[in-house]
């Protein structure tokens, strides 16, 4: 490997594909790809992947300072483990070209791409956005969450953050789920909140909240989409949904739990 190719890395290009590099970076970057076709069409190829998820969530689309000075933080600690991951934009169009690729983007694409009818009560949108992100995230293989487990505190106070909510992570281990991470969706227009979990054979559970002032309360529901299954409850302004594809009854015993914790942490 030449000391030039090591000059740029795949987070500079991952940002100069997300826009946030100044001109003279900029600069730099696009001359250091006229020096490597290969590279060049792959950054073309990403380039191609932010456009398509841009027009498919363009409703969805919203943006903060702390979104902003999150990315930041990322880059600049980029060395080791979670945050070197690259930005959330990308991560986000792998997942859904990849999606839209495979034999499940004809049943399941228009309930992920479109925002759910006005009309719909929340109650049964929740399930179906739950198991458009489990079918999308729980597959991935690098990049499932954005925020992994080793840094729990700051997911926990970040999502909670954005859904205006005192979030706890649920503590899933006395069912022999640990924590891989989680990651900002969105549910009903807002800010959700998605949290994953394995167990040691690596099959894969989500847990997803979405805040809606016209929630109703309900009790526990589930809703089935061939063989992924999601136990859902509403509680105040909060959504909850547990999905997975494990045997139901051990589905109901994590949603079970869930409810238990979340329960606690909202009265302690």
């Amino acid at each position: 490997m030449s000391a030039d190719f090591e000059t740029v890395s795949d987070d500079d290009l991952h940002a100069y594909v997300d826009g946030h590099l100044a001109q003279p970076e900029r600069e730099r970057i696009e001359s250091w790809l006229e020096k490597q076709p290969a590279k060049a069409e792959e950054v073309r190829q990403w380039q191609a992947q932010a456009t398509a998820l841009k027009q498919h969530f363009a409703s969805y689309a919203r943006s903060g300072e702390e979104d902003r000075s999150l990315i930041s933080a990322r880059r600049k600690s980029r060395s080791t483990g979670w945050a070197s991951a690259v930005p959330t934009l990308r991560r986000l169009a792998a997942g859904l070209l990849i999606f839209a690729a495979g034999a499940l983007a004809g049943a399941y694409g228009p309930d992920l791409v479109a925002p759910p009818p006005e009309s719909a009560d929340a109650s049964e949108a929740l399930p179906r956005q739950a198991q458009s992100a489990f079918l999308i995230y729980a597959s991935e293989v690098r990049h499932p969450v954005e925020v992994g487990a080793g840094e729990r505190e700051h997911l926990a106070t970040w999502l909670g953050k954005r859904l205006d909510y005192g979030l706890k992570i649920p503590d899933l281990s006395s069912l022999g789920f640990s924590l891989v991470g989680g990651r900002l969706v969105p549910v009903n227009d807002t800010a959700g909140a998605m949290l994953m979990y394995e167990d040691v054979t690596g099959e894969r559970l989500t847990v997803l909240l979405g805040r809606n002032p016209e929630n109703r309360e309900t009790s526990f529901r589930i809703s089935s989409r061939g063989e992924v299954e999601t136990f859902y409850w509403i509680d105040g302004e909060i959504g909850y949904a547990v999905t997975g594809e494990v045997p139901r009854a051990l589905l109901q015993k994590v949603a079970d739990e869930c409810y238990r914790q979340f329960e606690a942490s909202e009265s302690s």
